[in-house]
């Protein structure tokens, strides 16, 4: 018996192990040494797409220091989390690693605000959604085989993927986008995602509030005494307050305690609502009305409250609304650029097949911020 066949014997009967294993995208050759989702996993990993993410923004432009998160650090920071929160309950860790690298993949340069204005540029030839993109990567862009397009990653995985949020009911309008999607039958659209997805998405929440407090206030637009009165921050801060002296310590030890405490919740509401719906198969999972894996309405509260100071004080703070103005005069102008100037960029089979305005929103949303910049400042 291989080492993946005794890691399935730990695994509890609703998560994503061997029994509901739903295949691959394009044939299955099993591997004696790593589960599926290791190989889905690594195929994330060794991507173009992946290592574009070093220099593509999370808040701040990759230029604007180097111990800022980028949406590569984001993004390994979320599998950490996803990963340890799944190996307690005994679901797929695998999965939920997977699920998690892969979960960003579609973000164009300079982060939100490259999105807002790509999607803008392209309204008219169905616009831009970063999770629409990330789907198109992993089933169709990424040119790593011979016999076929995407990275040919487990059906359960591109489910997780596709599921991210939960049921996706925006895919129904773009699966003209998405034609080697759409012949995968066995993935239902409408229904609940894995525990393992569940988890990355809940991770993905946890990462990004407590690391924009941290580089918010590395970046001196908000203080620690400023959060003081936040919900369950408060509470952390007045108790470490006592123990650390060291400004640079004591920043640190908040956001660890900080994470520790919502990741604790979410396992112990989780634990309850699994027990309470009464949850045995994974079909239970899949057909469950609302996320199984969630917080507490207490910590929900709090974080609600931390979005809403995070968007006034960091979103809305006016050094990063002048990078996000930046950002979309950029990227507006080298979509107009390549509309007309785009035979050396663009090959001519990807014009063909996805069509000249798609091409272009493609080939934009594969930059980095300092590609984009570079070529910006070549042209305008």
């Amino acid at each position: 018996m291989s080492g993946v066949d005794n890691y399935n014997k730990l695994l509890i009967r609703y998560s994503s192990n061997n029994s509901n294993y739903l295949g691959r995208q394009f044939g299955d050759k099993k591997n004696l040494y790593r589960s599926s989702y290791q190989r889905d996993r690594d195929r994330i990993i060794h991507s173009t797409s992946f290592r574009r993410l070093k220099y593509k923004t999370q808040v701040f432009v990759y230029d604007e220091g180097d111990h800022y998160r980028t949406r590569l650090t984001h993004t390994l920071e979320v599998s950490q989390i996803s990963r340890s929160i799944s190996r307690y309950l005994k679901l797929n860790e695998d999965l939920s690693e997977a699920v998690s690298l892969a979960h960003d993949l579609g973000h164009p340069p300079f982060g939100h605000a490259g999105e807002k204005i790509l999607d803008y540029c392209n309204r008219d030839y169905g616009g831009f959604n970063h999770n629409i993109h990330s789907i198109r990567l992993v089933t169709e862009l990424e040119k790593a085989y011979q016999n076929y397009d995407g990275l040919n990653l487990s059906i359960n995985t591109i489910d997780g993927i596709v599921k991210h949020n939960g049921p996706n009911y925006l895919i129904k309008d773009n699966l003209d986008l998405l034609p080697n999607l759409k012949k995968i039958i066995k993935i239902n659209f409408y229904k609940q995602s894995s525990l393992e997805s569940q988890i990355s998405a809940i991770s993905d929440d946890i990462a990004y509030n407590n690391h924009d407090i941290d580089d918010g206030i590395r970046a001196g637009l908000f203080s620690i005494n400023d959060i003081k009165d936040l919900p369950i921050i408060g509470e952390i801060i007045k108790k470490k307050n006592k123990q650390f002296k060291n400004k640079k310590l004591l920043r640190n030890e908040i956001i660890r305690s900080i994470i520790n405490f919502m990741v604790t919740d979410l396992i112990l509401h989780t634990q309850k609502n699994l027990k309470k719906l009464k949850i045995k198969t994974i079909e239970d999972v899949y057909n469950s009305d609302n996320f199984i894996v969630s917080f507490s309405p207490k910590l929900i509260n709090a974080n609600n409250k931390i979005r809403e100071f995070l968007k006034l004080n960091m979103y809305e703070n006016k050094s990063v609304k002048e990078m996000t103005s930046k950002a979309e005069k950029i990227i507006k102008t080298l979509y107009r650029y390549l509309i007309k100037n785009n035979k050396k960029f663009i090959l001519s089979d990807h014009k063909k097949k996805w069509g000249l305005e798609r091409s272009v929103s493609d080939f934009i949303a594969g930059m980095t911020d300092k590609f984009a910049i570079d070529l910006y400042n070549k042209i305008k």
